[in-house]
């Protein structure tokens, strides 16, 4: 589904993410972890075509993502709240959205109807632009418009940041839910137990290198957690 072929990101002297192949298959939910500045983002800004490689080409189900817009069509991403139009209500938002992908009004009130628990009566409805909402009120927005469309491919970057404990569980049972044989999901995160949780396998990077690539089973948690204490000694 998914296909980084000899993938370089360079700026300056300094390697952003460093790749010869990675094969993330249809119907995985795929994990990325690492430390600040391993390339978590660069992986996820190079799919979304947001930045351009030194090197080599990523590819979106057989679509070279820098030279097609086709994979948009089946994407949906959220990687931070650049990605919101915060002059508008998270009404209008959700509206404008849903209008790309051609969605009328009674079918998005359905879906939206779907998060009632997530949003907790601070989202719909609410008479307020999206900047002035709290940080983590703007993720939920974020986060769930990105499913509008039913993307067959979903990259979420840090989605677990900024939200209470209670939302947290929440949004790890709707990754689960939305787990399918014809989607791929892709999660970044510094929580390694809420990455594990959800994630089918896990990809740890640090300095833009692959330096695990686990398949989740009874004793990735402890890996990972491993891996961090050890890297942290002085």
């Amino acid at each position: 589904m998914i296909v980084f072929e000899n993938i370089g990101k360079t700026y300056g002297r300094t390697t952003a993410l460093s790749m010869d192949h990675l094969d993330i298959p249809k119907g995985q939910i795929f994990g990325l972890v690492g430390n600040n500045g391993a390339g978590k983002t660069t992986m996820f800004s190079l799919l979304l075509d947001l930045i351009q490689a030194t090197t080599g080409q990523v590819h979106s189900d057989d679509v070279v993502v820098s030279e097609s817009e086709n994979w948009k069509s089946y994407t949906g991403a959220y990687i931070n709240e650049s990605f919101l139009l915060d002059f508008l209500t998270a009404d209008e938002y959700f509206i404008f959205i849903a209008e790309l992908y051609g969605w009328n009004k009674t079918t998005l009130a359905a879906f939206l109807q779907k998060f009632e628990d997530l949003f907790n009566g601070e989202i719909i409805g609410v008479r307020k632009y999206i900047r002035d909402l709290s940080k983590g009120n703007q993720k939920k927005i974020g986060l769930v418009a990105a499913l509008i469309g039913d993307p067959q491919v979903i990259i979420l970057d840090e989605p677990f940041a900024n939200l209470d404990p209670t939302t947290q569980m929440r949004l790890k049972q709707i990754l689960l839910d939305l787990k399918s044989p014809e989607r791929t999901i892709l999660v970044s995160s510094h929580d390694l137990g809420h990455v594990t949780e959800v994630s089918d396998r896990i990809v740890l990077l640090e300095k833009g290198l692959v330096v695990k690539d686990l398949n989740k089973n009874a004793a990735t948690l402890a890996e990972l957690e491993s891996y961090f204490k050890v890297s942290t000694k002085p």
